[in-house]
C-alpha cells in the first residue's frame, strides 16, 4: 500500500502536525499525515480559543507566511476581542473565542483539500533508523512506510497518563489511547526524556446554569480578525461569555478531597504548566485569595457545552461537582465529563537545531508538546516550521530559521533549543526583547516576504502585503509634507486640552502628540479627502498611526537589534573544542558542550554562560 517513499511523513494530527503537514504539502514536498484518529484533526483538547497574550501575535505570523490557524479561526470565531487595548501597540493580542466542532472540521476539509497530502489512519509504535539518518516510520498495525523526513508531534500522548482523583488509565486525551513505542525506540537512539503533565476543566451543560448571577464579558464591539487575507471577514454577531468566582466555601470543599488528590498524594510526580495551574494548585499557593476568576466559555454557536475556563483539576469527580456548585449561578450544574489531569513524555528541546530537526538523528523533526511547550499557538508554530525545514531539507535547499528580532516564533525556538525547558513553556510578550518590533498588526509585514521566498505564502498575499505597505509609507509621506495652520488644527487641540500651534507646520508632528488620533486628524478635510480618495482600510490606517507615533521608539529598538546582530554572524564551528578555552568558567564550558550553539549570539542566552564568558570567546574568535 505504502510503496512509494514520501518526502516528508508528519505523525500526529494536532495544531503542530495539521500546521506542519499543510505548510509541507504547500511547498510542493509529498507528505502523509498519519494520525490515531482521523476524526480528531486539530481538536482543541482544552479551552476553545485561539490567541491571547503573545499567542494572538504568534497566529497572526503563522498566517502571514500562509499556515492554516488564522484562517480555520476567523471562520469558526464565535466571539473576537483585542486584548491589552489599553496599553501600547506592542501589547496588543487578538484572542478569538472557537465554535469547537467547527474548528476540527474546517482544518480537517482544508488539509483534505491541500495538494500533495495523503493521510492514514493508525499509531505510529516506532522508527526506522540507518546510520543516523530517519527512514521512516512502523505501525501498529505492522505497516512499514518509508520518507526521506519525519516530524513526530506526539502531543501528550506519548505514554498518556490520565488521572481523576485516585483513578488513572492510559491515554492521549479522554476517552483515546496512548502512544507507545516512540519514546522507547528515541532512548535507545540516546535520546534524552521526561515527563510533563497538564490540566484540563470540567465541561457543563449551559443549559443547567443561572446566568443571571454571573458577569457579561462580550466581545469587541467592532470586532476584527486574525488572517491578513481577504477570505475571511470579521464577525457581524458573537456569543458572550460570562464571569464568576470561587469562595472560601468552594475552597473549602475543594480542600476536603486533598488527601485523594493525585497531584498531593504524589501518583503525579511531573511538573505542569506554572502559568495556568489547577484550582486545587491555586488555593493551595495563593491561601491568602478568597476568590479565583472562572470564565465560563461556550463551545460553539449551536452546542450547549460550556468550558469553565480557571478550574482546571484533577480531584476525584464527585469533589469537582460538590465545589462547583458552589459557584454563584452553578448551584444546579450538570457535567458532561470531569475535569482531568495528564502526564506525557516529552524530549528536552536542547537536542534540537534552530530547525527543530534533532541533533542526533537526521531528517527527523520535533513539533509541539514533544518539545515541552503548551498551548495550541506554540505547538502549530513549531509545526509550520518543521514542516518548511523538512519540505526544504528534502529540496536540498537552505533551512528556513526565524531570528528573536524577526518574530515571536523566532523567540519560541530560540529559547527552547538555548535555554530548554523544565517546565511545560508558554510565550508571552515579556519573553520578546523586540516587541515594539515584533506586533500584531505587522506580521504580514515581517514574515510574508521571508516565506514568499521559500515558496509558501502564495502570489496574491505578497500582492497585498506590498500594497498595505506603500500605501502606509505614501500616507506617512502625506503628513510629513502636508503643512496645516493655526486655525485649522487649534481647535481640535483645545478639545484635547493639547497646546495650541503659533504658526503653521507639518501634520506629522500634530500627528505625533500623544492625545491626537486618526479620528481628531479626520476633522482636517485634507486627511479625510485623502483617506477617501485613496481607499485606505483600517489595516492601513492602524499601520499608519502606529507608524507615526512610536518611529522614535521603533527606530531605537530596531538598532539594538541591528547591534546585537552582529554576534549572530560570528559562527562558532562545529564540534568546536571548548575545553581549549581554559578561562571560560566550569558551568559554561558544560553548557556550551552539551547545547553546542551555532553562533556567540545563541552562545550568550544559553543559562549559566555569562557576559565575560562571550568575551572570552570574542577574543578566541578574533584571533
Amino acid at each position: 500500500m505504502f510503496s512509494q517513499t514520501y518526502d516528508v511523513i508528519v505523525v500526529g494530527g494536532g495544531h503542530a502536525g495539521s500546521e506542519a503537514a499543510a505548510a509541507a504539502a504547500n511547498m510542493g514536498a509529498s507528505t502523509l499525515l498519519i494520525t490515531m484518529n482521523l476524526q480528531n484533526i486539530a481538536q482543541m483538547s482544552c479551552n476553545p480559543a485561539m490567541g491571547g497574550i503573545a499567542k494572538g501575535q504568534i497566529v497572526r505570523e503563522i498566517d502571514a507566511m500562509g499556515g492554516y490557524s488564522g484562517i480555520v479561526t476567523d471562520k469558526t470565531a464565535i466571539q473576537f476581542k483585542m486584548l491589552n487595548k489599553s496599553k501600547g501597540p506592542a501589547m496588543w493580542s487578538p484572542r478569538a473565542q472557537s465554535d469547537r466542532m467547527r474548528f476540527a472540521e474546517t482544518w480537517r476539509l482544508m488539509l483534505e483539500q491541500t495538494p500533495n497530502l495523503d493521510f492514514y489512519q493508525d499509531m505510529v509504535s516506532g522508527l526506522i533508523i540507518e546510520d543516523d539518518q530517519i527512514k521512516g516510520v512502523r505501525t501498529s498495525l505492522g505497516m512499514e512506510v518509508y520518507a526521506k523526513t519525519v516530524v513526530l508531534t506526539n502531543g501528550t500522548f506519548l505514554n498518556g497518563l490520565i488521572h481523576i482523583g485516585e483513578k488513572q488509565f492510559g491515554g492521549g486525551r479522554a476517552g483515546e489511547r496512548a502512544a507507545t513505542g516512540i519514546t522507547e525506540d528515541l532512548i535507545k537512539y540516546g535520546f534524552d526524556a521526561g515527563r510533563m503533565k497538564t490540566g484540563t476543566p470540567p465541561r457543563v451543560d449551559g443549559r443547567s446554569l443561572d446566568y443571571s448571577k454571573m458577569t457579561v464579558q462580550p466581545g469587541d464591539e467592532h470586532p476584527e480578525k486574525f488572517s491578513y487575507s481577504n477570505i475571511t471577514r470579521p464577525l457581524t454577531q458573537q456569543r458572550d461569555c460570562y464571569m464568576s468566582y470561587t469562595s472560601p466555601e468552594v475552597h473549602d470543599l475543594l480542600r476536603e478531597g486533598f488527601d485523594r488528590s493525585p497531584m498531593f498524594n504524589g501518583r503525579i510526580k511531573s511538573i505542569g504548566p506554572r502559568y495556568c495551574p489547577s484550582i486545587e494548585d491555586k488555593i493551595n499557593r495563593f491561601a491568602d485569595k478568597d476568590r479565583h476568576q472562572l470564565f465560563v466559555e461556550p463551545e460553539g454557536w449551536d452546542t450547549v457545552e460550556v468550558y469553565v475556563n480557571g478550574f482546571s483539576t484533577s480531584l476525584p469527580e464527585d469533589v469537582q461537582y460538590k465545589a462547583l456548585r458552589s459557584v454563584d449561578g452553578f448551584e444546579n450544574v450538570k457535567f458532561f465529563r470531569p475535569g482531568y489531569a495528564i502526564e506525557y513524555d516529552y524530549f528536552p528541546p536542547t537536542q534540537l537545531q534552530h530547525t527543530l530537526e534533532t541533533k542526533l538523528i537526521s531528517g527527523l523533526y520535533f513539533a509541539g508538546q514533544i518539545n515541552g511547550t503548551t498551548g495550541y499557538e506554540e505547538a502549530a508554530a513549531q509545526g509550520l516550521m518543521a514542516g518548511v525545514n523538512a519540505a526544504l531539507k528534502c529540496a536540498e535547499k537552505d533551512p528556513f530559521i526565524l531570528k528573536r528580532n524577526e518574530a515571536y516564533i523566532g523567540v519560541l525556538i530560540d529559547d527552547l533549543i538555548t535555554k530548554g525547558t523544565e517546565e511545560p513553556y508558554r510565550m508571552f510578550t515579556s519573553r520578546a526583547e523586540y516587541r515594539t518590533l515584533l506586533r500584531q498588526d505587522n506580521a504580514d509585514l515581517r514574515l510574508t516576504p521571508r516565506s514568499f521566498e521559500i515558496g509558501l505564502a502564495k502570489k496574491d498575499r505578497m500582492e497585498r502585503m506590498e500594497e498595505k505597505e506603500t500605501q502606509a509609507k505614501d500616507f506617512i509621506h502625506f503628513f510629513k509634507n502636508t503643512s496645516v495652520t493655526p486655525e485649522a488644527i487649534n481647535p481640535i487641540l483645545e478639545d484635547l486640552n493639547s497646546s495650541p500651534m503659533k504658526q503653521s507646520d507639518k501634520m506629522f508632528k500634530i500627528y505625533s502628540r500623544p492625545k491626537v488620533t486618526l479620528d481628531h486628524m479626520r476633522r482636517l478635510p485634507e486627511v479625510d479627502q485623502y483617506i477617501t480618495a485613496h481607499a485606505l482600510d483600517s489595516e492601513v490606517l492602524e499601520q499608519t498611526e502606529i507608524q507615526v507615533k512610536y518611529s522614535g521608539y521603533i527606530e531605537k529598538e530596531k538598532n539594538n537589534a541591528d547591534k546585537l546582530n552582529r554576534l549572530e554572524n560570528i559562527v562558532i564551528p562545529d564540534n568546536f573544542d571548548y575545553n581549549k578555552l581554559k578561562s571560560l568558567s566550569f558551568e559554561a564550558r558544560e553548557k556550551l558542550k552539551s547545547i553546542q550553539p551555532k553562533t556567540l549570539s545563541q552562545a550568550s542566552r544559553i543559562s549559566g554562560v555569562s557576559p565575560s564568558d562571550i568575551s572570552v570567546m570574542l577574543v578566541y574568535m578574533g584571533r
